[in-house]
Order: structure tokens, then sequence, then C-alpha cells
């Protein structure tokens, strides 16, 4: 069933354009076939370094523009004003290692001019590790159109669009990284292509806060998001359906063994970064812990969620396709085994909410459910469940309401339970 009602016509209205098409958005290169990975060249490669003052390269681009398939390029400490670009099958296997045990040593700085501090396009498998992106008009790290990366101990802040990003590619690992402050998501993977033998990508141990969205994934696949932590967020995660990318919707993709905690931060009110007023991130539900906008077969599992005021968990269809009505549904779909409101100390606002939309979709052993949309919790199919799941108008008309900074005014306020090193993050203070 599928109602379209001015509540659902006015937030698909507002959301079709995608935060990464705005007009503070440069033009990304065109999206390619990633194919199939380059082979990976004979030989340790040669090491070339760059430094402010003695070195033979004085930027970052020099030293890469020289380098081959396998070869290192090591930065010294220091801030580097310049926008660095790896290209093609011939930098595949490329190092770019600032300083991994501090990467805030090495500083790439954008000054709001520059549009991404390292931009990976169609060159397979490229180490990225040990460097601070900060003010750079679109991303910090933007991997695209690649059969695996790794982009590890990063921080990306107060960029443009997103933190560290990926695009039309196979596989890849994010891990040991930080996001912060950044105009849309902290860290995101989209357009992933379907695959006969899916290469997964693995985000491990990233912290992403202070952003509208924590983690955005537009039609991503195949993704395992683990040991990670989404706090201080407008919202968590939201894996979601939209027709401007690829291969839509989000399918396979796991959520696991993440804390998922105080997105509360209300951005419309003000923050380090311009304030979007169209896109995912603008509507994206303040309060929210994680939200499946569409999807098939994806997995949100044992996971710590509290201190949300508004909802932990939410799945809504995809209200927002209109020209691929075959991925709207919600299909396979499990919340099972996570733990809501940390033992009553730190209660979400609502624990679960669903429309009813699609079959299969199941929530099984999750533990301090308490408050749910609908009330009655009657579209919560246990686990394991197979067919028709039951609709709700209510449900999704109530959910539709708490779309954008909507949902402040309903949010259910708890006290949040002391957390050492880190501080609640609702309104941004200068």
């Amino acid at each position: 069933m599928r109602i379209r009602t001015a509540a659902v016509a006015a937030l698909a209205a507002g959301l079709l354009i995608p935060a990464g098409a705005l007009a503070q958005a440069p033009s990304y290169p065109e999206p390619a076939n990633p194919g199939k990975v380059v082979p990976k060249p004979k030989g340790k490669g040669k090491t070339r370094t760059v430094c402010k003052k003695g070195c033979k390269f004085k930027t970052i681009q020099s030293a890469v523009n020289r380098s081959k398939a396998g070869d290192t390029v090591k930065v010294k400490r220091g801030t580097y004003r310049e926008a660095v670009k790896i290209t093609g099958p011939k930098k595949s296997y490329l190092k770019l290692v600032g300083t991994p045990k501090s990467p805030g040593r090495v500083v790439l700085e954008g000054a709001d001019k520059k549009t991404n501090g390292v931009l990976v396009n169609g060159a397979d498998e490229v180490t990225v590790r040990g460097i601070k992106a900060q003010n750079y008009t679109s991303n910090g790290f933007f991997f695209v159109n690649v059969v695996g990366y790794t982009a590890q101990n990063l921080i990306a802040a107060k960029t443009g669009v997103y933190g560290i990003y990926a695009f039309n590619s196979k596989g890849g690992t994010m891990r040991d990284s930080e996001a912060y402050y950044n105009n849309d998501a902290g860290f995101y993977i989209g357009q992933t292509p379907a695959q006969v033998k899916p290469i997964r990508s693995i985000v491990d141990n990233i912290d992403s806060w202070g952003n509208p969205l924590g983690w955005s994934g537009t039609n991503m696949r195949y993704v395992t998001i683990t040991n990670s932590r989404f706090y201080n967020n407008a919202a968590g995660l939201i894996p979601n359906a939209l027709d401007s990318e690829k291969f839509p919707p989000a399918e396979d993709n796991i959520i696991r063994g993440n804390e998922i905690f105080w997105n509360n931060f209300d951005f419309h009110k003000g923050a380090p970064f311009k304030i979007a007023t169209e896109g995912t991130s603008a509507l994206a539900p303040v309060g929210t812990g994680i939200l499946l906008l569409a999807g098939r077969r994806n997995i949100v599992e044992d996971n710590e969620i509290y201190g949300n005021w508004g909802i932990g968990v939410a799945l809504v269809q995809g209200i927002l396709l209109e020209k691929n009505p075959q991925a709207v549904d919600l299909v396979g779909n499990e919340v099972r085994n996570n733990r809501f409101g940390l033992d009553g100390t730190d209660l979400n606002g609502r624990e679960l909410a669903y429309s009813g939309n699609g079959s299969g979709n199941c929530f099984g052993g999750n533990t301090g459910v308490s408050v749910t949309i609908p009330a009655d919790g009657s579209t919560l199919a246990p686990c394991p469940f197979t067919g028709a799941n039951t609709p709700n108008d209510g449900a999704l008309g109530e959910m539709l309401s708490l779309a954008g900074e909507a949902s402040v005014a309903a949010w259910k306020r708890h006290p949040h339970v002391a957390k050492a090193g880190f501080e609640p993050l609702e309104l941004y203070t200068p």
C-alpha cells in the first residue's frame, strides 16, 4: 500500500535533490565502470618525501605526479594548501602517508576555495593514511570509480559536503578515522554497483560527530559498519535510496556492534558550516539514531543505541523514489539484538518506528524497547519472518511529520548519563 498525502509530496519535493547536487557542490568526475581491480605491480616501489623545507618535493601533488603504481609518498608534518589528485590506473596501489599516529600534524587546508583535499579517481587500491583535511568546498577525501581503497587514520573537518566519501566503487576500507562539522555527512559510501560476487566494504572504528548526518549511504551495497561511534549528529546513520544516483536501493549492508547516541544536534539553529536548506541532510529527522529509507536485506544488530530524543531505529519505504518504483519497498531487513536506552539510564525518545511497508522485515531480541511507532507495535513482526508486512498509514504519517527540524518539537527528552570524554551537543556554540 502506498499513500500520497500533501505531507509526502512536500517531503519528496524537498528531498529529491541530494545535498551533493546543491549549488555549493562543484561538478564531480563522471562515474565510470570500475571494472576489475588493476594487477598489483611487482617490486617494492620508490618512496618520495614531501616537506616544507629541505626536501626535493615541497608539494604533495608534485610528488604524486612523479610517482608510479606501487610507489609511496611520505608527507612530513606541516600545513599544505593544495588539492591532491591521484588519477588513473598508473597511480594504482600508491600510498600517501602522513603521520598515522597523529594525523592532525599533516594538514591539507582548502581555505574554503579548493574542492577536495584528496581525490582518488580511477586508481585502484590506493592507500591514504595519517592526514587531516579541512575547509574544502566539497569533500575531505574522495574515492571514485575504483576497485578497492584504504582510508585510514584520517580526519575530515568543515567540508562543504562529505568528510570521507567513496562513490561508484567496489570494495574498500575506512577505519580508525574521524569526521566532524561537515556540511552533509561525516562518512559516505554510495552508488555501489550490483555484483555477482560482491566485494564488501569494511568500515571499522570510526568517529562521526557534529554533522547533519553521521553516515549517509545513497544506494550503498555490501558495506559492513562496525566498532564505531556515531554521536552528536542530527541523525546517526541513514542508508537511503534516491533517483539522483544509480542502482537504488541500499542493499545487503550490515550495521553491527556500534555505539549510536546523543544524535540531537539541531544544526538548523547554527553550525560551523553553511547550513543546507535542501537535500537529505536538511530534512533528516533530528534526534534519530538510524533511519533505513527503503532498502533490502540490511541488518542492524548488536548496537548500543541511546539518548536519541526522536527515534532510535526507524524504517520507512522509499518515498523519494519516482523513477525507480521497483526499489520503493522495504524487503528482508532485520533489526535484532540491539540494546536501547543504556539499561534505562539514557533513554531514546522512541526506540523503534516502522511504517509496515514491504515484506520479510522483522524485529527480534531487542532490549529496552518501550515506546514505538505505531504505539501498539503492530508493524514490528518478530524474527524470523517471511511474507508481507502490515502497512500502517497512521504510522507512516506520524513518521513523515518528524522530518527535518520539525522533529525537535516531538522530542521526548531524557537526561543523558555522564560519559567520560564526551559532551552532548544539541546547539552549537562558537
